[in-house]
């Protein structure tokens, strides 16, 4: 019988033939013990007979699975169906893990791989590898985090603003994103809040290392970050801050550092949707903007009392020219210092 697959990796590709070579030769150092995912979410160009060449040329490591174009979140949840990993981890297609990093987090992982030492969810750093940006900026963790150990909530210390745990950070224990609830929408962007958010629930043990694994590329015109895209696809983002707001009751969510975190991840994400509507200056956003509170204030009324009285809740509500201009500039200021965007 062959042994169980450490680590899945799974890498959502849509006419990705441009770069998506690059992302899999990086996890091809992992060896045996990963497997590769290239999930070709329907795509026009040469995506599919890319994936299809890996696995001809690293059987039982690499796996081309074939879909109908659903978009990144759906392509997310067609790896996990066809993980068979003790833990699993995004990489999106045009994105790669560090040669440097990626054998130590491997490393860790097989001391976390026996049944009675799997944990829920591991974590590491991430760079923004920004086109153009002389310094790349690192989210890294070791204010916040225990390093080296298994550790629970009781333990996490403050998260500075805008530290928080994205996609690229994360390798969750591939059961629990199974048995969490996590049901990502089909075509959809910007579930990658989802994907992190819904399972820290049900997260228990952690386990941080301080190495810099994911690099998180920035700077194609089409990507969907960029902020004028963003504003374009606004309804989507939108979607994904409802989703939030309805499917977690923070109010049970019994231990306070666990809860306060998670507050903190739905107050960053909907902050971003309110600024993005503002900055669009359109009547139609600004009103979708209101509507986007009163939904909070219908749907989970614990989470819009503890974030409408914040310091970020307060500010977005200020009203005029004068307060759409302190909201603004206060955006402008954390892009600068955390380069996303």
């Amino acid at each position: 019988m062959s042994r169980q697959k450490l680590l899945s990796i799974a890498i959502p590709s849509y006419n990705s033939e441009a770069y998506m070579e690059h992302a899999i030769q990086s996890l091809l150092p992992g060896g045996d013990e990963v497997e590769i995912l290239i999930v070709n979410d329907g795509s026009k160009d040469g995506t599919a007979s890319i994936a299809d060449r890996y696995e001809q040329m690293y059987p039982g490591i690499c796996k081309a699975l074939h879909k109908e174009n659903g978009g990144h979140g759906d392509a997310v949840m067609t790896g996990l169906r066809n993980a068979t990993g003790i833990y699993f981890k995004v990489l999106d297609s045009d994105d790669w893990l560090d040669e440097t990093a990626y054998p130590h987090v491997l490393q860790v992982l097989r001391t976390l791989s026996e049944p009675d030492r799997q944990i829920d969810l591991v974590i590491a750093n991430y760079i923004y590898d920004k086109v153009g940006a002389a310094h790349k900026h690192v989210m890294s963790y070791h204010h916040a985090l225990p390093e080296n150990q298994v550790f629970s909530w009781e333990e996490t210390r403050h998260f500075r603003l805008g530290q928080y745990l994205l996609m690229h950070s994360c390798i969750y224990r591939t059961e629990l994103l199974r048995t969490c609830g996590l049901d990502l929408p089909k075509h959809t962007f910007y579930v990658d809040e989802l994907y992190v958010y819904v399972p820290l629930k049900d997260v228990r043990t952690m386990y941080y290392i301080n190495e810099d694994l994911y690099h998180y590329f920035i700077g194609r015109d089409d990507q969907s970050v960029q902020e004028s895209i963003m504003i374009k696809r606004i309804d989507q983002a939108l979607k994904v801050n409802k989703l939030m707001i309805t499917s977690i009751d923070l109010e049970k969510i019994e231990n306070e550092q666990q809860r306060k975190y998670m507050r903190n991840y739905l107050e960053i994400v909907t902050t971003v949707s309110s600024v993005l509507l503002t900055k669009s200056g359109t009547e139609e956003n600004l009103k979708k903007k209101e509507e986007l509170w009163e939904f909070m204030k219908k749907e989970n009324p614990y989470a819009y009392r503890m974030l409408r009285h914040r310091f970020l809740g307060r500010a977005i509500h200020l009203k005029g020219a004068a307060g759409r201009a302190f909201l603004l500039t206060s955006y402008k200021i954390t892009q600068k210092i955390f380069g996303f965007n």
